[in-house]
């Protein structure tokens, strides 16, 4: 799986650059540029995420875009989930893995530290890149705690998803591929958050949606995540790590169609 994620770090290193080149000339006209997104109704700032009394600064700005760099995390993640625990039944090559004297769990944790492997490298990686990047484009200093908090919330969502991924792919017999049921997940629950982010209920509604567990404003605000969205997400990565465990420890795996 290395030239897929090498593919996917590389395309999260480059919006992060993209966004973060921009940041001069907000800072360089930034009542402008505040005027500008304070005409947006209310909804669509909440929706969009943005903070106006933080949008002048660097980390403001980058939190702000920071939800499209998630997105892609999370397809990410979700790719590698569905696709960890059916890549032998799609290729035709089960019977072959499933007759070696090794356990199921034993082929269950080894992809499964095999996939948090490659999200962890990523995110070593992208975090670096992106670093760098902000030192070079920032007017003035930032603190790098809130910038490693902001980053790590991408982590966060790509467990959440990687083990979404591996308990849908369980249940299905045949899975020709991947991408329908990654791209459906990831895009119908980011749109879920993004559109009843400013409802009344936004509280209870965020616990619908991963992608609003770790919101960057209170991140900034607080130097630290909200408790009940962790444990929310760490509830989750449990229940669907152990759905997977318990599905495909006693599934039939069609080597052949």
């Amino acid at each position: 799986m290395r030239k897929s994620a090498i593919v996917w770090t590389l395309a999260m290193i480059a919006l992060a650059a993209l966004y973060l080149s921009i940041y001069p000339s907000v800072a360089s006209d930034a009542e402008d540029f505040k005027k500008l997104l304070g005409s947006y109704p209310e909804s669509v700032r909440a929706m969009l995420g943005i903070d106006l009394d933080r949008i002048a600064s660097i980390l403001g700005l980058y939190s702000m875009v920071f939800s499209i760099i998630v997105l892609c995390g999370a397809i990410q993640a979700m790719n590698l989930g569905v696709s960890i625990l059916t890549k032998e039944s799609r290729e035709r090559t089960a019977d072959f893995l499933l007759v070696k004297p090794v356990s199921r769990a034993k082929i269950v944790s080894s992809k499964l530290v095999a996939a948090v492997l490659i999200l962890i490298a990523t995110n070593l990686v992208f975090y670096a890149a992106a670093f760098l990047i902000a030192n070079g484009v920032k007017t003035e200093d930032f603190s790098a705690k809130l910038f490693m908090l902001i980053h790590l919330t991408l982590f966060f969502v790509q467990l959440m998803f990687l083990a979404i991924g591996m308990a849908s792919s369980v249940f299905f017999a045949k899975l020709r591929s991947v991408l329908p049921l990654s791209l459906g997940v990831v895009f119908g629950l980011y749109l879920i958050g993004a559109l009843l982010a400013s409802g009344e209920d936004k509280e209870l509604i965020r616990f619908i949606s991963p992608f609003k567990y770790f919101e960057p404003s209170y991140v900034l605000a607080h130097a630290g995540y909200e408790t009940p969205y962790l444990i929310a997400a760490a509830v989750i990565i449990g229940v669907a790590v152990a759905l997977s465990y318990t599905v495909y420890l006693n599934k039939d795996v069609h080597a052949v169609s």
